[in-house]
């Protein structure tokens, strides 16, 4: 099945789950979806697509995190009852449609590499992705395990997080999700022709730049801002705590 035909897929997926948040008012369906999104297009796809045990391989590690994911940020907004980034949103049928709208986007052009390759006769595949991409899963499973035990204790309601993967890294479950996707690319990219790697390359490139530049990294950092902006000792946390890569606490 053609690329474009997935992404309307994933674009058609969204708005009609789209219609019961909007009209509930409800975040309980935003996120999950995100991560069912993955999971249904990747599920049909293998479906679809010949047999292989290597597209069995890339089905099962979309799978496995989209589940994981969809599973956990349903836990979470259950335990917060509302996202504070929607809140001047999801009473906006236009701004609320058009998140919705970028989320089917994201499905579709993330999933690139694995949805083109699925659809190859000749397969040939690098271990090193499923290394990388494991190295990612943990990674952005354990930070986002020990940011929602962390805000589950009440003392801890008013403080950041800068204990655990979080002392090492201001956003260590985004370089955990970049890691994945960069991880399925290398699985799959040997496969391709030049062309198709340079196509494939724009899955990863673009939750990276999401998560970087739009709706990740500079969303989290403003609340952050907001909440703990006056906070010497989170000023100090930011000047010496890298943003992305985990790594050891500079000097002041």
């Amino acid at each position: 099945m053609d690329l474009y035909v997935y992404l309307l897929l994933a674009l058609g997926m969204n708005l009609i789950m789209f219609v019961p948040a909007f009209i509930l008012k409800t975040d309980r369906l935003t996120d999950i979806s995100y991560g069912l999104s993955f999971v249904i297009l990747i599920t049909l796809a293998w479906f679809i697509e010949p047999y292989s045990f290597q597209n069995t391989i890339l089905a099962l590690m979309v799978i496995i995190w989209g589940l994981r994911l969809g599973i956990f940020l349903f836990i979470r907004i259950g335990k917060m009852k509302r996202d504070k980034r929607f809140d001047g949103r999801r009473e906006s049928f236009t701004k609320f449609l058009s998140f919705w709208l970028l989320q089917g986007l994201t499905t579709g052009i993330v999933l690139i590499p694995a949805l083109l390759f699925m659809g190859k006769e000749h397969q040939s595949t690098l271990s090193i992705g499923v290394v990388i991409w494991i190295t990612g899963f943990v990674i952005e499973t354990i930070a986002d395990m020990q940011k929602f035990r962390f805000r589950q204790q009440a003392a801890n309601r008013s403080r950041f997080i800068d204990r655990g993967l979080w002392k090492y890294s201001r956003h260590p479950n985004y370089f955990g999700e970049i890691l994945i996707w960069l991880g399925i690319y290398l699985f799959v990219f040997q496969s391709f022709s030049n062309t198709e790697k340079l196509l494939a390359l724009i899955g990863p490139l673009f939750i990276t730049i999401l998560l970087l530049f739009v709706s990740g990294i500079p969303t989290v950092e403003k609340r952050a801002e907001e909440k703990f902006g006056n906070d010497p000792a989170y000023l100090e946390y930011k000047r010496c705590t890298s943003i992305l890569i985990p790594w050891f606490r500079k000097k002041l």
